[in-house]
């Protein structure tokens, strides 16, 4: 049984940051690439980051520039540092990975954490 736990999300005003963060537990092997992904109200799910095993990171335009993907391999755990939070952020913020269980490559995804920012 592999589980992905986020946390870090909640309230706040507008031109804070807040940390996220994903912990993957479980049988693991190993994880390949990490994301994150959010969804605000009424929207389609969007992805906002990227991260291979390797630590290379990739971007999507929303959040450029306000955003950076990290991850820790000890920890089996993706971050998400968000600056400059804006209200249009608001929404539930996922994480997905893509990881050896029980000898399958599998994607798995967690449960969401709400992220809301006040004007």
């Amino acid at each position: 049984q592999v589980q992905l736990v986020e946390s870090g999300g909640g309230l706040v005003q507008t031109g804070g940051s807040l940390r996220l963060s994903c912990a993957a537990s479980g049988s693991i092997s190993s994880i390949n690439a990490m994301a994150w992904y959010r969804q605000a109200p009424g929207k389609q799910r969007e992805l906002v980051a990227g991260i291979s095993s390797s630590g290379s990171t990739s971007y999507t335009g929303i959040m450029k520039g306000r955003v950076a993907i990290s991850r820790d391999n000890t920890q089996n755990t993706v971050y998400l540092q968000m600056n400059s939070l804006k209200p249009e952020d608001t929404a539930v913020y996922s994480c997905t990975a893509v990881l050896m269980n029980e000898g399958f490559e599998r994607g798995y995804w967690g449960q969401g954490t709400q992220v809301t920012v006040s004007s």
